[in-house]
């Protein structure tokens, strides 16, 4: 019989045990061994059924035990212990706190997606990992950080196999009173709640809950209220599911909805105001409309708004492809906002033009959230050196007639949370070597540039440590396996052959991610002969394991997964290759530290970053992969390989990938299996092994999220808050009208002339030529504008490269006609074909870039002629 009502029952804790609950309730138990080690103890087979989660664990305890605990000594030292230890890492001062700088008094970080927990499954894949770890990350080093998100009742979909091994999406229904989450309240008592108007007078209600992220407070907004309309209930039902309106409420209740949630929580809370709002990806991007109106609401208009506004929001894009990127109809994005619906006195158009792609090449009917993104922060940046190059291409329509290298995006490679990531084990093994504290402080704070202690690790505990944490892998691979197999259909008497899959003692290769077309999951398959012989080889096999969720209406993701099973499936090599469904954090914690390879080959430049090889880096896994993302920055023979990409112009889609598989193949034959069976006078593979050590010593500081955020806080953050604090009401108005009259007034600059001393076209290194320009500036003046020399070395076709630019200064007052001679020196310090031309920028003390306006001003073909361009 089915219930027609649900309810969670919780027990009730004994007095001397009631410190259990907020231990439960604060997710740091997810990364702290500790906390977890005392709730195993609470019910070994309990903790094991309930996948590690403490509140299941307590929903489920039997009273009996309960009892027996409060009574036992030894158990309530050790809850009494971990629980001072919470209050000292929630209270104490850390990295944070210690720094000289005036750093923001509180930062507010937006993002669709957060994984912070396999117990809280509201992530996809990447973006919300990533976005877990900096919280988490923020949390470890004191960064006064506010999470704020959506709470999905079905969270991302959940993957199964059919029998011919088609993907097959469920889900399941969170009860948010199951989850570690409790709804924030007003001082009555009664749940918090925000509000958005939608058209036609109706109202989408969302509740607030909060999750504790050790000293970070996580935000997340929950549709599904009685308040609501069946239809607005369903709004924050699926991660990434739905049509285009269902989207953009979602991301209506992300942006306008967090802002609220954010002012709210502060008022109940006494919690610093954020100084700094940091969207994480555009699906926020609606957060920096919410804050204009607050501001117009005190009398601000909406350009000083918009001016304060971006001064202290920082934009993060991941993606370095459009279609990653929501763009909405206009006509969609129009009816929602306005006197009808929300943000009423904002005039529509003005809203409309910050998502316009207004640019050659974009489409003008679209609304681009990136584009928003983009438009409502004074400060940008990628998620890699490579994907902040690839970012200043895909967004350079924004600023008009500048290089692509001079667009005011910037990176920050991303990080992973190693307390998160790292095996137990490899801790044991560091604490082992240096102490327990110098390891947490090396993984959470990082700062050093290298991890010299792990050269004196032996050799034998380094190749012990990895067959160990190889052998964990193979135990949970014949698990999931047999438990996949059960669920497309296969009988037990079926499944003898599983107790063979997999060997600890041969070489194991992983991959798992996500199954969009350009990461390629089945290039290893390109020639199934080759790879038949690397899995069979009989003295140098290999085994591969790997997942991979396709997205739900991605039919040619679903094939790609099909294709790779369907191999799998194959008597011939079913023990050396498998392919486990349902993707997510508790079975990548077993994945990444048990393989001995992590294997990465999309289409380059298409990963933004990577993080799944830094997860597997840090427990001593090598990277085999192409130079993209991440690997693209930080690869070095010494700790990995590099497949060669075939990405010229000329080569066509097919004929990259056989390229690429070959040389994949290549390598494994040549240089990695060799390597790994390659064995040493004490009997150890002492190569392998020492390209394990570097790659924990070189690597290893490289790819925290500690380091992550430090980068976040010195070079986006705190630059944000003092453009905050600077930007007053007052000057607010006043950088407006600037921008304002700038705007109005720049068809009128122009460059009239510029003269050279050099007489000839070659002249000696070191020389000075001294520099004369006559510019009309129209309706501006000196003050309003820069006016630059900008000199390098120049290729065939006279575009200057490595530029430097070199401000000129004005030689007296307008002439005549209004024109103003500006003088410099122009050094030639380089030798070869060598030229330089000028230009006109627009000069604010407000502004962050000279490009943040897009306006530029450069010779036109005529005075080029007269002006000696080139020195060759």
């Amino acid at each position: 019989m089915k219930a027609i009502r649900r309810f969670t029952v919780r027990p009730v804790l004994p007095e001397s045990l009631r410190p259990l609950s907020d231990l439960a309730r604060n997710l740091r138990w997810s990364w702290h061994a500790e906390t977890r080690d005392l709730f195993q103890s609470v019910d070994p087979e309990r903790w094991a059924s309930s996948d590690g989660d403490p509140v299941r664990l307590l929903g489920s305890v039997r009273t009996a035990r309960l009892a027996e605990l409060a009574e036992d000594r030894r158990f309530l030292r050790r809850l009494t212990a971990v629980a001072d230890d919470l209050g000292d890492y929630v209270t104490g001062d850390r990295w944070y706190q210690t720094q000289p700088a005036e750093l923001p008094a509180a930062v507010a970080y937006f993002s669709p997606e957060f994984g912070i927990t396999a117990a809280l499954p509201q992530y996809s894949g990447g973006l919300g990992i990533l976005a877990g770890d900096h919280l988490k990350a923020a949390s470890d080093l004191g960064v006064p950080l506010i999470g704020v998100g959506l709470l999905y009742r079905h969270g991302y979909f959940r993957q199964s196999l059919s029998r011919d091994g088609w993907q097959q999406e469920h889900y399941p229904v969170l009860d948010p009173n199951e989850l570690p989450v409790a709804p924030l309240r007003e001082a009555d008592g009664t749940p918090a709640d925000v509000s958005l108007a939608l058209p036609g007078g109706k109202q989408l209600r969302a509740r607030i809950w909060l999750a504790q992220v050790g000293r970070v407070p996580l935000l997340m907004l929950d549709s599904d209220v009685e308040e609501n309309d069946l239809g607005e209930r369903g709004v924050t039902d699926r991660l990434y599911g739905g049509g285009s309106e269902h989207r953009l409420l979602q991301e209506m209740l992300l942006g306008i909805g967090g802002v609220r949630a954010v002012r709210t929580y502060c008022r109940l809370t006494g919690h610093p105001a954020p100084e700094v709002f940091h969207t994480n990806e555009g699906h926020a991007g609606f957060l920096g409309l919410e804050r204009i109106a607050e501001l117009c609401d005190q009398g601000l208009d909406f350009d000083a708004g918009l001016e304060a506004v971006r001064a202290g929001t920082v934009f993060t894009t991941h993606t370095p492809v459009p279609a990653g990127i929501d763009r909405f109809d206009r006509e969609l994005v129009a009816r929602h906002f306005g006197a009808d619906a929300e943000l009423p006195r904002m005039d529509v158009g003005r809203i409309l033009n910050l998502g316009m792609e207004t640019y050659p090449g974009g489409e003008p009917n679209l609304f681009n959230m990136a584009v928003m993104g983009l438009r409502l922060a004074q400060r940008a940046n990628g998620v890699s050196l490579l994907h902040g190059a690839v970012s200043r291409e895909m967004f350079s329509g924004l600023w008009p007639g500048f290089d692509p290298e001079e667009v005011p995006i910037t990176s920050v490679t991303n990080g992973v949370h190693a307390p998160t990531w790292v095996a137990p084990e490899v801790l044991r093994l560091g604490a082992r070597q240096v102490g327990a504290q110098r390891t947490e402080d090396a993984l959470t704070v990082g700062g050093s540039d290298r991890w010299d202690a792990v050269a004196d690790i032996p050799d034998q505990d380094i190749w012990e440590l990895r067959r160990n944490l190889r052998e964990q892998l193979v135990t949970e691979v014949r698990e999931r396996l047999r438990a996949s197999w059960r669920q497309r259909g296969a009988g037990t008497a079926e499944l003898g052959w599983i107790d063979g899959v997999l060997d600890p003692d041969v070489l194991t290769i992983g991959f798992a991610r996500r199954v969009p077309s350009y990461k390629r999951l089945t290039l290893m398959l390109r020639d199934r002969d080759r790879l038949m012989e690397l899995l069979l080889h009989p003295e140098r096999p290999i085994q591969i394991v790997v997942a991979g969720k396709a997205h739900p209406a991605d039919d040619g993701g679903k094939r790609l997964v099909q294709e790779l099973v369907r191999f799998a499936d194959d008597p011939r090599v079913r023990h050396r290759i498998v392919f486990l469904p349902d993707y997510g954090m508790a079975m990548a914690q077993k994945l990444y530290p048990g393989c001995d390879i992590w294997l990465n080959n999309p289409l380059r430049p298409l990963e933004a970053c990577g993080t799944s090889g830094m997860k597997a880096a840090l427990n001593g896994c090598l990277n085999l992969s192409v130079l993209d993302g991440w690997w693209d920055e930080w690869f070095q023979p010494d700790f990995g390989w590099a497949i060669p990409t075939a990405d010229g112009a000329g080569t066509d889609h097919d004929r990259r990938d056989d390229i690429e598989a070959a040389a994949l193949y290549d390598l494994l034959e040549q240089r990695v299996t060799p390597r790994f069976y390659e064995h040493g006078q004490h009997g150890l593979p002492d190569r392998w092994i020492e390209m394990v050590r570097q790659t924990l010593t070189l690597l290893g500081p490289k790819v925290l999220a500690g380091r992550m955020v430090r980068e976040y806080v010195e070079r986006l953050y705190a630059p944000a808050a003092h453009a905050h604090r600077t930007m007053t009401p007052d000057l607010a108005g006043e950088v407006a009208e600037w921008k304002s009259k700038l705007r109005a007034a720049w068809h009128g600059v122009r460059v009239d002339h510029v003269e050279t001393t050099a007489a000839t076209a070659t002249a000696e290194l070191g020389t000075t030529l001294g520099l004369r320009v006559r510019v009309a500036l129209g309706d501006l003046g000196p003050d309003d504008v820069e006016v630059q020399a900008v000199s390098g070395r120049v290729d065939e076709e006279d575009h200057i490269t490595d530029a430097t630019t070199v401000p000129l200064k004005p030689a007296g007052g307008p002439d005549a006609e209004g024109r103003w001679v500006y003088e410099g020196p122009l050094s030639l310090d380089r030798t070869g074909p060598y030229g330089y031309t000028v230009r006109v920028l627009p000069a604010h003390r407000l502004l962050a870039s000279s490009a943040e306006l897009g306006l530029v001003v450069a010779p036109s073909e005529e005075v080029v002629e007269g002006a000696g361009v080139l020195m060759r």
